[in-house]
């Protein structure tokens, strides 16, 4: 009898750079006393607290230079905040370098770099998209990219809602296609970061957006914004926009249609296409589908699927995805409404 693997052994804690960064927060919580840990506590947010809270359980056996290393390099950050205040970064760097030598004044302040930057896109979260937005439209449309790319969809939907329309369709072909930034943007956003949360950006910025953001912006946008801007991307790039339609609406969404809009889209679809579009579906996609056909339609592909067998994932994918585009087809031409879709119609 062969055997069983034994469990993967937790990887030896040698060092604190061993720790991530949620481990050493845990260590550092650990040593001090409860009223100052949960002062702390009450400064984040629900979920830190809950994954702080889970590394401390989890935590056993932290040797004592292992502490040790923690609350130095914890004491090494405050310092350096101590020093960026006084008189900014070179500054900071100076007296560094005297205190812990080149080498570990320069980790120090990369470090501040990161947590700064952190610092400054949770106030950005927090900012109103308008007031951010009337910030943003003096800025190149790249830097808005990536600024925005680094928010929530939602907030990203609403900062473009107050853009004109060609700085709007502008931003958003940068965000389809954002990539590597260069040194000089990246500079240029940490600038403009200080300006509006007293901060600065680190090159950890340099590879964020995409189609999918793109996708999921637009589909937190009111109805009109997201068709033009579909319109706008598809008279530069067809591919593009092709791309960004079929990932802002998912087959399995067809669950957010109404009964008489699914009615409308079987009419049609091929019938073949629908059986192998149902082939990977779950339980509440099929019975949205077959509730909407005739007993006898229903029937039939039930059939079909019954006797179908082993199909490739990449056919059923591609018969998901001629639908997804004869859904979006009607959604344009205002046949059918697909719900969650940005704001509430507005009525004149």
């Amino acid at each position: 009898m062969a055997k069983k693997d034994a469990p993967a052994q937790p990887k030896k804690i040698t060092s604190a750079a061993d720790l991530t960064g949620k481990q050493k927060a845990a260590v550092l919580l650990m040593t001090m006393d409860m009223d100052t840990a949960s002062k702390i506590f009450q400064e984040l947010d629900l979920e830190e607290v809950e994954q702080i809270a889970v590394e401390i359980t989890n935590l056993k056996d932290i040797g004592n230079d292992i502490i040790e290393e923690v609350i130095e390099e914890f004491y090494g950050l405050i310092t350096a905040s101590n020093y960026l205040v006084e008189g900014g970064i070179e500054y900071a760097q100076i007296l560094l370098e005297k205190t812990y030598g080149e080498d570990r004044a320069k980790e120090i302040i990369e470090k501040i770099r990161v947590l700064t930057t952190v610092k400054g896109f949770n106030v950005l979260k927090k900012s109103d998209p308008q007031q951010l937005a009337n910030f943003l439209m003096k800025e190149h449309p790249q830097t808005i990219a990536l600024i925005l790319s680094h928010l929530s969809p939602e907030q990203s939907a609403e900062v473009l809602d107050e853009f004109p329309d060609d700085l709007r369709g502008e931003t958003i072909m940068r965000i389809a296609s954002l990539g590597k930034v260069s040194p000089q943007i990246v500079s240029e956003i940490e600038d403009i970061v200080d300006k509006i949360a007293e901060g600065t950006m680190s090159q950890n910025l340099a590879s964020t957006g995409g189609v999918q953001l793109v996708a999921n912006i637009l589909n937190k946008s009111n109805a009109q914004t997201a068709k033009t801007m579909i319109e706008l991307i598809e008279s530069k790039d067809p591919d593009m926009a092709t791309e960004i339609k079929r990932k802002m609406f998912l087959f399995e969404d067809i669950v957010t249609i109404d009964d008489k809009g699914v009615q409308r889209i079987l009419r049609d679809v091929d019938k073949h296409d629908l059986a192998l579009a149902l082939k990977s579906s779950d339980e509440k996609v099929r019975n949205k589908i077959f509730k909407n056909m005739s007993e006898r339609a229903a029937s039939n592909v039930k059939e079909d699927l019954e006797f179908m067998g082993p199909v490739k994932l990449k056919e059923v994918e591609a018969a998901q995805m001629r639908i997804v585009d004869i859904i979006k087809a009607l959604e344009d031409a205002d046949e059918i409404a697909i719900g969650g879709r940005g704001k509430e119609d507005v009525f004149v």
